[in-house]
């Protein structure tokens, strides 16, 4: 408790009720939580099991355990649940499964699997047009996010046949999950909350095993996790949020801020504390974050971050002739701010609106061999055409893995239908069996005719007959054969509108044979294909481009990304309008959640800020010119250095502020120089 500031032990040690902390950026909200949970055990005597933490990382949830176990010592925190909304939502199902209707083993599909669902279920109606399957998954997961069960979206719906079209497949889809016993990523909320609004008995055992709950990043749960924090919560009000409204930037993924207000209005006996001491940034870089963000809406009364870090040194904008000048320019400074300081690579990150933008920064970071690391890039087990060859080798170990099997089943296409497998599904659900098991039973002739029945079965008899060569034989030497035995290769050419796309796919196959191959050679222990596809899997958890692994490099990221970080020296690149902010966003009217974006990139700085913009970009192969973001407009002129190319531009000489200077530029440039 002595470590903590006033108003940290003040939310730490109120029980009497539900507290709000409205943490300000770098105000040791962590801090605050870990502390609460090590509080409640150790001072009032409540048991682990009865405390659970809820978090939107895995990231976070780590961290946020790893620093309980630290306060705590040597003292017993088993049974403590620090996890994701989503991993207490799947313990809820995984305990209520009879209640809800699933069998044991049930599957998660992701995104991907979603989608191709969808596109089964919509292929008689839209063939292929991926927009609209990606229009009617996103309308999908809007009615989950909001509670809306299938026989609840054509009333919502109203008069849009669009909206219509959405619901019927919603409820197609929603059976045919069910049938394939498998939840997607949006029912692991939407099944544990609508449960506990329909069923009290479930929700009060619930409510006893949950005692105390604690939510982290508040601002950006949706209304079926609030909902869910809502019914574990119930009258006794044993909750504490941590949340900051400046820093709500998810609502393009159903992040719901108002969701502080509903929490007063839900809990009249709401404590709000505000914490606004800051130990991450200087006092020049905050003074610029209040006065940006003062400019929006709040809920609550404005916070006004402060230190005592210092002032700092001026908050550096530097104007370029364009995106490949601004890339050259901001990789030189920082190769020379690096050697002068004698800091690391590491303390500095390269923030952005977009990930196109990371393009050019690579290249001249690779030129000037400065080593970098591209935080949210593709992992390689996320490529289609990975999860495909891999969903056939878990398959080839495993018959039963019935989320491996609906992947692959009709990749490449054998004339399965979603009818097919409904009934396929339908019929093994009844039986308590996997589809493959379920493929072999006589009674599946009575659900089937005979040529859909043949078709099934000459899948799962091929599966036979490949995971025995596979066991008996050479793993790779058998993995070879079924990327031919399916014509792989032939159904991504067929089935891709850009040959070299398909090429390139491939590659990407042959590059995971090539990997199978040298854990092979190289590895005694993984001699069968099951340690094989045991190892990779392991490889594809670890593979999630976890920004703690980077080791001394330049950190490259999205603002989005960038949230929960901090950095002692940051770029924040492209701040110019239809950039930061974007373009669509405007005219969408969301100027205030792109002014939280660039609030977050300006905090997450902790001792120098430099802001770049261009005078011109290439848009569609053709020269534009640039205006100056509206948000550094609001910055504090006085705490602004000023830069052209190369040369400090006084502020008094500069017409309403930087666009005089940038017209003075594109002067300097002419109009035919690039």
């Amino acid at each position: 408790m002595a470590q903590l500031n006033p108003r940290q032990r003040q939310a730490v040690r109120h029980l009497d009720g539900p507290c709000l902390v409205l943490a300000g950026a770098g105000s040791g909200k962590t801090r605050v939580i870990t502390q609460k949970i090590a509080y409640l055990i150790e001072e009032c005597g409540i048991a682990p099991h009865h405390i659970a933490a809820v978090t939107f990382t895995n990231k976070a949830a780590r961290e946020m355990k790893q620093r309980v176990a630290e306060l705590l010592k040597d003292k017993n925190s088993k049974g403590l649940q620090v996890s994701t909304f989503h991993t207490l939502g799947l313990n809820i199902i995984r305990q209520e499964l009879t209640t809800l209707g699933f069998k044991p083993g049930f599957s998660i599909f992701d995104a991907q699997d979603s989608a191709a669902l969808i596109k089964e279920l919509l292929r008689r109606d839209f063939g292929d047009d991926g927009g609209v399957i990606e229009q009617m998954q996103r309308q999908i997961s809007r009615w989950k996010s909001a509670l809306i069960m299938p026989q609840e979206a054509p009333a919502d719906a109203g008069d849009d046949a669009t909206l219509h079209a959405a619901a019927a497949l919603y409820e197609k889809y929603q059976r045919a999950l069910k049938a394939y016993n498998a939840v997607d990523f949006d029912d692991l909320i939407l099944l544990p909350a609508r449960l506990f609004q329909d069923q009290p008995e479930v929700l009060d055992k619930w409510q006893n095993k949950i005692r105390y709950l604690l939510v982290d990043e508040y601002q950006d749960t949706n209304s079926s996790q609030y909902h869910l924090i809502k019914c574990l919560t119930g009258v006794r009000g044993a909750l504490t949020v941590v949340g900051d409204d400046d820093q709500s930037i998810y609502a393009w993924r159903g992040a719901e801020p108002e969701n502080m207000l509903l929490l007063q209005q839900d809990f009249p006996n709401l404590i709000v504390i505000k914490l606004e001491q800051n130990y991450r940034s200087t006092g020049r870089i905050l003074k610029a974050a209040n006065a940006l963000i003062k400019n929006n809406s709040h809920v609550f009364d404005d916070k006004q971050l402060w230190s005592e870090l210092g002032y700092g040194d001026p908050i550096k904008v530097i104007t370029l002739r364009n995106e490949e000048h601004e890339a050259e320019q901001v990789i030189s400074e920082l190769i020379s701010h690096k050697f002068k300081n004698r800091t690391r690579f590491s303390d500095y990150a390269i923030l952005y609106r977009g990930n196109h933008q990371s393009r050019l920064f690579e290249r001249a970071l690779r030129e000037q061999r400065v080593p970098y690391y591209l935080s949210g890039g593709t992992s390689f087990f996320s490529y289609a055409e990975v999860k495909d060859i891999m969903a056939y080798l878990r398959l080839l170990v495993n018959p039963d893995d019935d989320a491996a099997f609906l992947r692959v089943v009709n990749t490449p296409r054998r004339e399965i239908g979603p009818t097919t497998l409904e009934k396929l599904g339908n019929y093994a659900t009844e039986r308590q069996l996997s589809l493959f098991t379920a493929s072999f039973e006589l009674g599946l002739e009575q659900h089937l005719n005979e040529k859909r029945v043949q078709r099934v079965r000459r899948f799962t008899q091929w599966l036979v007959e490949m995971g025995d060569r596979a066991q008996r034989g050479d793993p790779i030497a058998a993995v070879k054969d079924l990327i031919r035995d399916i014509n792989y290769e032939a159904w991504l050419n067929d089935s891709s509108r850009d040959l070299k796309q398909a090429e390139k796919r491939m590659a990407n196959v042959w590059e995971l044979v090539l990997w199978l191959q040298r854990l092979h050679e190289n590895s005694e222990a993984d001699k069968t294909l099951s340690d094989l596809v045991n190892h990779l899997s392991l490889m594809d958890m670890l593979d999630r481009n976890d920004d703690d692994e980077a080791g001394d490099c330049v950190m490259l990221m999205t603002l989005h990304a960038a949230k929960g970080l901090e950095f002692p020296h940051v770029y924040l690149v492209g701040m110019e309008e239809d950039i930061l902010p974007h373009r669509v966003s405007v005219e969408e009217g969301n100027i205030e959640e792109e002014r939280r974006l660039a609030y977050v990139g300006i905090t997450r700085a902790q001792r120098s800020l430099t802001i770049s913009l261009c005078a011109r970009r290439k848009r569609a192969g053709e020269l534009v010119e640039m205006d100056m973001s509206r948000f550094l407009e609001e910055l504090p002129e006085e705490d602004l250095e000023w830069r052209g190319i190369g040369q400090k531009v006084d502020p008094e000489e500069r017409q309403q502020r930087g666009q005089a200077h940038l017209a003075n530029l594109r002067g300097m440039l002419g109009t035919t120089q690039s």
